[in-house]
């Protein structure tokens, strides 16, 4: 699609051939939302997101309002991508992320790993800029922006946006950022792609509940796989790739399994191991880890397998 650069559509994003307002969101993925953008593989698209709480933590003065769970964690879209039909893969890039100027960590006494540990509600505002967060006047660290959503319509019914599943959702797996690109299977036809939950920053497992909860702005693309499916969200980056497990929030090692299952049916599928080479392989180089645990929160846990680029299994899917 030719643009003038000139007269940008996006001036954040000179590249962007289109540009989705936030206003533009849904609290659940399904495919009866009607798509607030069409777009072509490969375009260049500048999507502006919402913070988890749609904006409605100002301050201190009402950082710890109690907010409805069903209006948590507004995404984007959905984008309607031509050419996607089920059984493909929409591919995402995130070329860019551009958090805002202040974000908010939030806890309660009964839900995270320390839960039992905190007396009462606590919210922590951080200031953004220049790439460095500063958490108060001894803490400040740089910034590690990601998004927590990204997902596409599931094949039936409709998921709300807080859980993560087959679809993607609320993966909260800290290496969907800058450069990464996320493979999501497609059920419907255009795919309905959308995101949010920006983070300036996440750690492994997200175990109070938040990460720096931020609005911001994202510059992605999409490519599509023909004909080749898989079964839960693969993360891409510069160096190995990553699938994820899900389970309920109170089985972990369910997550775990269906995480290291994934990475293992895609070393056989696609790069001739057999399923005890993959499993041996996994253990002596593959990492398994925790996008989120906030137990004993309602929600999912999201276990990820991250396994190396090597020259036997240099990305996810073996394309001919």
């Amino acid at each position: 699609m030719e643009h003038d650069r000139n007269n940008p559509i996006s001036p954040l994003f000179p590249q962007a051939v289109h540009y989705l307002s936030r206003e533009h969101h849904h609290f659940s993925f399904s495919s009866s939302h009607t798509p607030a953008l069409v777009v072509d593989p490969g375009d260049f698209i500048h999507v502006q997101t919402w913070d988890c709480y749609k904006g409605a933590i100002t301050g201190p003065q009402n950082a710890l309002a109690a907010i409805d769970s069903s209006l948590i964690n507004p995404a984007t879209g959905p984008i309607f991508v031509r050419g996607a039909e089920p059984g493909d893969t929409l591919s995402v890039t995130l070329h860019d992320i551009r958090p805002g100027l202040r974000g908010v960590a939030r806890t309660y006494p009964g839900d995270g790993q320390l839960h039992h540990l905190v007396s009462e509600p606590f919210a922590q505002f951080f200031d953004v800029k220049d790439g460095i967060v500063r958490m108060n006047d001894r803490v400040s660290f740089p910034a590690s922006p990601m998004l927590g959503v990204v997902g596409v319509a599931p094949e039936s019914g409709e998921i709300a946006t807080m859980p993560a599943g087959r679809h993607g959702g609320n993966l909260d797996n800290n290496q969907n950022r800058i450069g990464s690109t996320i493979h999501l299977p497609v059920k419907h036809p255009g795919a309905l792609l959308a995101m949010g939950d920006m983070h300036a920053s996440m750690g492994d497992g997200e175990i109070c509940g938040t990460g720096i909860e931020i609005a911001g702005d994202v510059l992605i693309s999409t490519e599509l796989i023909k004909g080749i499916g898989t079964s839960y969200p693969v993360t891409e980056t510069a160096t190995s790739w990553i699938t994820h497990g899900v389970a309920a929030v109170a089985d972990l090692y369910e997550a775990m399994r269906i995480a290291c299952e994934e990475a293992a049916k895609l070393l056989v599928d696609h790069w001739g191991f057999t399923m005890s080479e993959a499993f041996i392989f996994l253990s002596v180089q593959g990492n398994l880890g925790i996008a989120q645990a906030v137990h004993p929160a309602e929600g999912t846990v999201i276990a990820k397998m991250e396994v190396p680029k090597i020259k036997a299994c240099p990305k996810p899917f073996k394309i001919a």
